[in-house]
């Protein structure tokens, strides 16, 4: 029996984004601005739509989309960054956008291929999910259509994400030839009953490429420093944000169920790639002189250090598994926070000085001191710095992944957290310890684009000093991955909390 009623929170975002365009083409004249509000209202009524999930059994939709809470979770991440980049974006893209309904729609139907790669049960349906945040992520970055830099970024984002897409078919291809199946569960029970062999090994590793561009992992990063630097800078904090999300959504869906198994044949090149992209990430980032190409490298490090817990997932049992499963998903929600922060007050700084290089934030202190406040926080956040939500997040993930044998990769990550204090100390010293430029005098931001500044700065301090509600929900949304680990995951927030 098929029960549609489980996709009523995606109909609701795809509705809207279908409500938006045709109100742009009813109403041609209508505000621009009138739209981002309407996307910022369907993604509130998006999340509305789906707490009511929270805590349901669990459904599936003929084996190929499962809603739990693990899927609820991702929902709610994917409504709040549509929620933030629509009210962040319409002073931006005035003047500068002309197709502003194509843009909020394809923001809400991005999302929608996010939440659907983290719900997947099946290879195929996870396929079809990476391409359409994919192709929303093309014709984004390329929206500035009046600036070469943009189209040159989306034109190499088009020709890498088509042969990233070719091998992650390809890796699937391996898989159905060796299991007989495209279903996780039955995947997994194929390679219980009849081990590992060639193809899948080789299946499973042209799947971790695929999946690895989408995040940006070591070596397939090449795409992500041209399309941060060429893309509207809203687009640069959803690439950010929801290309992450979505990777490791399906990573932790993908892993924690097909190949679980048969762990001891991924799990050491998930560690090696989590080297080497915290390591590459941190030092080119040290490099940049414009803030979008630092934003990039940087967040090539947080992709490494997140690659930790699914090596841990490989390394471990079931509870292990879903304790590091809750400290991966609470590290992303803090990330997600801090990064929307951070471009909150980017795009306010650059809408009115169009200053996007860190020599031009020189004397931010001086000029407005409120986002000089909100850059800090935001990159001490990045940092790990105590207080901040980054610290305690990156602290519960590094900790989660400690019984699984992998000391020396934590030890690494923290080297590379210390790493990149440097560089964030170079944007920070260049607002505080330097004049402003004769040309910036003092301004005053959007009344709504610092309410929400400070709403998300309140959030990251929140998640810092007190992580235990979002730790709990991180916790309860893990269980569904592992249900041989069901009963003992109930534990995972007492076991990762502080005494």
């Amino acid at each position: 029996m098929r029960d549609y009623t489980i996709f009523i929170p995606e109909f609701i975002a795809a509705g809207s984004a279908l409500g938006i365009i045709a109100v742009d083409l009813i109403w041609p004249r209508v505000r621009k601005d009138l739209l981002a509000y309407l996307c910022a209202v369907a993604a509130i009524a998006w999340a509305v739509a789906s707490v009511f999930y929270i805590g349901k059994t669990p459904n599936s939709f003929q084996g190929l989309i499962q809603v739990d809470d693990f899927t609820t979770y991702f929902r709610l991440m994917a409504a709040g960054i549509v929620f933030c980049i629509a009210l962040i974006s319409p002073n931006y893209i005035r003047g500068r956008i002309d197709a502003a309904a194509e843009y909020y729609a394809l923001l809400l139907l991005g999302c929608c291929g996010l939440v659907f790669m983290a719900a997947a049960r099946e290879l195929i349906t996870a396929y079809i999910s990476f391409e359409l945040i994919s192709f929303s992520l093309y014709i984004l970055v390329g929206f500035l259509r009046r600036d070469i830099r943009s189209n040159e970024a989306s034109l190499k984002f088009i020709l890498l994400g088509a042969f990233a897409s070719a091998i992650f078919l390809y890796g699937i291809s391996f898989i159905y030839g060796a299991t007989g199946s495209t279903y996780y569960d039955s995947i997994s029970k194929a390679i219980d009953a009849n081990g590992s062999n060639t193809a899948i090994v080789v299946g499973l590793m042209l799947i971790l490429v695929g999946i690895g561009f989408k995040l940006a992992v070591v070596p397939f990063q090449m795409w992500a420093p041209d399309a941060y630097e060429g893309a509207p800078l809203p687009i640069t904090a959803f690439i950010a944000t929801a290309s992450e999300v979505a990777g490791f959504g399906l990573f932790l869906r993908l892993f924690s169920s097909a190949f679980h198994t048969g762990a001891h044949e991924w799990a050491w090149a998930v560690a090696i790639l989590s080297a080497i992209t915290m390591t590459l990430g941190n030092l080119v980032a040290i490099q940049q002189t414009n803030i979008k190409r630092l934003v990039a490298y940087s967040s090539i490090g947080q992709v490494g250090y997140m690659l930790v817990v699914i090596a841990a997932i490989g390394y471990g049992d079931a509870h292990a598994g879903a304790g590091a499963s809750a400290g991966l998903l609470i590290h992303i929600t803090g990330y997600i926070i801090s990064t929307l922060l951070l471009f909150a007050a980017l795009i306010a700084y650059y809408n009115r000085t169009g200053h996007d290089t860190i020599r031009g934030m020189r004397g931010m202190a001086e000029t407005q001191p409120f986002l000089a406040l909100i850059i800090t926080v935001a990159l001490f956040s990045y940092a790990g710095l105590p207080f901040f939500a980054g610290f305690t997040t990156k602290l519960l993930m590094f900790q989660s992944a400690t019984s699984n044998g992998l000391l020396w990769l934590i030890a690494l990550g923290v080297v590379n957290s210390a790493i990149s204090i440097y560089y964030y100390m170079m944007i920070v010293r260049e607002m505080y310890l330097f004049d402003p430029d004769e040309n910036v005098k003092r301004f005053s931001i959007n009344p709504l684009l610092a309410g929400l500044a400070g709403v998300l700065l309140l959030a990251v301090l929140f998640i810092g000093i007190y992580p235990g509600p979002v730790l709990h929900g991180a916790s309860k949304a893990s269980t569904p991955l592992f249900q041989a680990g069901a009963d003992a995951t109930s534990n995972v927030t007492a076991q990762m909390l502080p005494k």
